[in-house]
């Protein structure tokens, strides 16, 4: 099955998504002091599914004026709708595709699996800075990218996944927006916990992944329907997995 997916406008009471110019992208280029070089991306994909992960990155964080979201949830409605991978490379896509700097948070406690991703180590984390009230650097690692960092989930221990409602992870939130450019959480799904809507509410808002062919309808109503009733923005709605029964191309003629 192919990963192809889309970012869905004006569901329910969604903030439309703003259209943009089919003009690509120019890779940031970063000074190595000798000549500018692109770093290569750790998450490989193929070419057309790396241009709708631009498309999405474009959608998301490009809006004209001062409106473009910079903290961001993503969640899915259940789990398996590859809400982590969707979270993963639309960060390292949006780093390559800026000058500031970007941070992707592994919220999801009770699976974490964005340091397997990147293939990086998960010995600290979140969970361990939530019980530390010492600075956050050392708990952060550099990925691909100079502008690109990751805070794993970290040592969690049962229990511990509570602590996304402490005073102690508002903290680290307000450190995390003062330190970064962006900041994107991937958070576990909403029919499995309120993390999304709790997280959700202290960003500029929720990107919610739905799997085609498998999530049902009516979880993503009550997902969206959540999210509406604790005053959380749904910035949009992303169909992921999405397959064709025709070839793509033909779709260009309709």
């Amino acid at each position: 099955m192919s990963r192809n997916f889309e970012l869905l406008s004006q569901v329910g009471k969604m903030r439309d998504v703003v259209q943009t110019s089919e003009a690509p992208l120019a890779p940031i280029l970063e000074e190595t002091g000798d000549e500018p070089v692109v770093l290569t991306a750790t998450l490989s994909v193929p070419g057309a599914v790396r241009d709708e992960i631009v498309k999405l990155v474009r959608n998301l964080f490009f809006a004209p004026g001062d409106n473009a979201p910079r903290r961001v949830v993503f969640t899915g409605t259940e789990s398996g709708t590859g809400c982590s991978w969707i979270c993963a490379h639309t960060a390292e896509i949006l780093a390559s595709q800026v000058h500031g700097s970007v941070c992707l948070v592994d919220c999801s406690m009770r699976a974490p699996s964005l340091h397997q991703r990147f293939d990086v180590p998960n010995q600290l984390g979140l969970a361990d800075a939530l019980s530390d009230p010492g600075p956050l650097r050392p708990y952060l690692q550099r990925l691909s990218r100079s502008n690109l960092w990751l805070l794993s989930a970290g040592s969690a221990q049962d229990g511990q996944p509570t602590l996304i409602n402490s005073e102690s992870m508002r903290a680290r939130l307000a450190e995390l927006y003062a330190q970064f450019d962006y900041v994107l959480m991937d958070v576990a799904a909403l029919n499995s916990c309120n993390d999304g809507i709790a997280l959700g509410s202290s960003a500029d808002g929720v990107v919610l992944v739905v799997r085609a062919n498998a999530s049902r309808r009516e979880i993503a109503r009550k997902a969206l329907e959540e999210l509406q009733a604790a005053n959380v923005p749904a910035l949009g709605v992303v169909l992921n997995q999405r397959t064709f029964p025709i070839p793509p191309a033909i779709y260009k003629f309709f």
